[in-house]
């Protein structure tokens, strides 16, 4: 037993039981629903080794995970929808001044702040800066965004984006990510841990929040429906499509050769429906799969590197690498950009498969635990760790609830049809799925603290 459950046995075993499960999912609920978890696990993987990049490579505590996830979605809205010309022509102008206004103020900000010493007379040209272009640029921004958001707002009431296949959103929202986290590390890198988890979580409500109330930007809490421009066929119209029924046909017809002529084309049809559904799941699997493995390679890879021995060197002594002359600072900004880039890549690919984006299912606090908790559980530091832990935690998180009913079925069965107990007990169910997540924590630090796939103990030199 030991033998078996070695370090180097411990991650072709686990993702060999993780493969059992949705196996036994696909047969005992159905196939489509198997691979739907299945490319939701391929995100969660996703999202969870940018978290460990940060946290199992240089220790940093982000909890400002749902702020880049939103960004990656915000992405997928920008590049896929089609703009809304009508918008544009009545608010685009003062949205344009605005902009430019915003980044001349900054420029501005950073020639006042490198070219006077530091004393009150700089600070007080940095205050008149600010209050001047505040009042400037709300001069143009009101007006721009009453108009825009009054341009059909049941329908529209935004900008926008560029009308592209969404797949494009993949790399943008890893940018806008990486860029967003390079000005929250420029300014919350040099706190202490604890206060760098109470900053990125307060970032991230900033941006879910920026989210929610600015409708031009993507309709706010009206939501955004409808994303069309996805990288894999429509179910509908593949039930149309000559080649893929003529699959179909070839493929079960075994099962419709035994039918007699007045119900094997129902039975066809049912089979067309049901296989189309397959197919584009399967799409999405491949897709999701060749971002997953490239992402992890190109981790171990910067893991194994110098660059990836001096960040863990800097994450167990800090204080040591600083003193060999290593610059913590600018070190913890890389991987602190590097990690929320792929959160950012995780968000744009979740609204991909969703097909909208809803800034109100962003839950910082509920959310953000399930991530860490695929980093803690699945062994922080090692990136096939993290990769099962998103497999295990969301697998666990969706069927939770279904075993939970289950069990509850098991407890009631012999209870009377009215007892009171009894429909507590059933109505509470549900509400098991936390308890099942937070009992799973406790037995993995109970038996196996470091996590399931633990990071492999090396000498680091800087």
């Amino acid at each position: 037993m030991n033998a078996l459950l070695s370090q180097q046995n411990r991650a072709p075993l686990a993702f060999a039981v993780m493969a059992l499960l949705l196996v036994a999912v696909g047969m005992g609920q159905s196939w489509p629903y198997a691979l739907a978890i299945l490319n939701l696990c391929l995100i969660s993987a996703v999202m969870s080794l940018g978290v460990n990049i940060q946290w199992g490579y240089a220790g940093l505590l982000n909890l400002g995970v749902m702020g880049f996830t939103a960004l990656g979605g915000l992405a997928a809205v920008l590049v896929s929808e089609a703009p809304v010309l009508e918008a544009w022509s009545v608010g685009g102008q003062g949205m344009a001044v605005s902009f430019v206004l915003v980044v001349i103020t900054i420029i501005l900000a950073m020639l006042v702040y490198r070219n006077m010493e530091a004393c009150w007379q700089r600070r007080l040209t940095l205050a008149v800066l600010y209050i001047g272009a505040f009042f400037t640029i709300n001069h143009f921004y009101e007006p721009a965004v009453k108009a825009i958001e009054s341009v059909n707002p049941a329908t529209y009431g935004f900008l926008g984006g560029m009308g592209m296949p969404i797949i494009f959103s993949w790399i943008l929202g890893g940018v806008m990510a990486a860029g967003v986290a390079w000005v929250v590390g420029k300014i919350t890198l040099g706190l202490r841990s604890d206060y760098l988890a109470i900053a990125t979580l307060g970032i991230s409500e900033i941006i879910i929040a920026v989210l929610k109330n600015e409708d031009w930007l993507a309709r706010g809490v009206k939501n955004v429906a409808g994303l069309d421009r996805r990288p894999v066929p429509f179910e509908l119209d593949l039930q149309t499509t000559p080649w893929f029924i003529d699959m179909v046909q070839s493929l079960f017809s075994g099962r419709l050769a035994v039918l007699a002529d007045s119900e094997r084309a129902d039975a066809l049809h049912q089979l067309v429906i049901q296989s189309s559904s397959i197919f584009v799941k399967l799409c999405y699997t491949s897709l999701f799969t060749v971002v997953l493995v490239a992402i992890l390679l190109l981790s171990m890879k910067a893991l194994n590197s110098p660059w990836g021995r001096m960040m863990r060197a800097i994450r167990d002594n800090e204080e040591a690498a600083n003193a060999m002359g290593k610059n913590v600072v600018r070190q913890h900004l890389q991987v602190f950009v590097l990690g929320s880039a792929v959160v950012g890549i995780a968000g744009a690919m979740l609204v991909t498969i969703d097909g909208q984006f809803t800034p109100t299912a962003y839950q910082p606090l509920r959310f953000t635990f399930l991530v860490w908790l695929m980093v803690i559980i699945g062994g922080s530091g090692n990136n096939l760790g993290a990769v099962f832990g998103g497999f295990f935690i969301w697998f666990m998180w969706i069927e939770a609830e279904p075993l939970s009913i289950a069990f509850m079925d098991l407890v009631t069965m012999g209870m009377d049809q009215a007892s009171d107990l009894r429909n507590h007990l059933l109505k509470s169910a549900p509400h098991l799925r936390l308890f099942i997540m937070g009992l799973t924590l406790l037995l993995t630090m109970r038996f196996m603290p470091k996590g399931i796939i633990p990071e492999e103990t090396r000498l680091h030199s800087v």
